[in-house]
């Protein structure tokens, strides 16, 4: 899979261990910084992140910031993304079979890099299951969008 990947300067160093992990199991993965624990604003990374999943350069993404709801709520300003908040596997993998989460957002400093892992893995290994009620509340989700206000 193909996976977009950018953290602010809190979640740049379980960023850096992700990157490696996901490559090693075989992912594509695409490094959108930020480059160090210097300090930098999470919504340009977000956006960068978005914007691949968006344009298709990605399949997915991750983003990891201090608690992950700023990037979390970065990534949802843009049309076509649909980020989860997860710092546990339930939530991380059914944000993607139920809602059709294309992006989540990692909390740094709440999680360690073994639970980040874990969710990372639960993320990428889900697929939406698209039918029935799902699609029509995906479906609904994606009214909201069209009609914001």
């Amino acid at each position: 899979m193909r996976i977009a990947i950018g953290a602010d300067h809190a979640g740049f160093e379980l960023k850096e261990e992700l990157t490696g992990r996901l490559a090693a199991a075989g992912h594509a993965v695409i490094d959108l910084g930020t480059s160090s624990t210097d300090p930098v604003d999470y919504p340009d990374y977000a956006a960068a992140v978005g914007r691949a999943v968006v344009s298709g350069r990605a399949e997915r993404g991750i983003l990891v910031c201090g608690s992950g709801a700023g990037a979390a709520i970065a990534a949802n300003k843009l049309d076509g993304i649909r980020c989860a908040q997860a710092n546990e596997t339930y939530t991380a993998h059914q944000s993607v079979e139920h809602d059709d989460a294309n992006v989540i957002a990692l909390a740094s400093r709440v999680v360690g890099s073994e639970v980040a892992w874990e969710v990372a893995e639960a993320f990428v290994g889900a697929e939406f299951i698209g039918a029935g009620r799902y699609q029509r509340r995906l479906d609904k989700v994606l009214e909201l969008e069209r009609n914001r206000v």
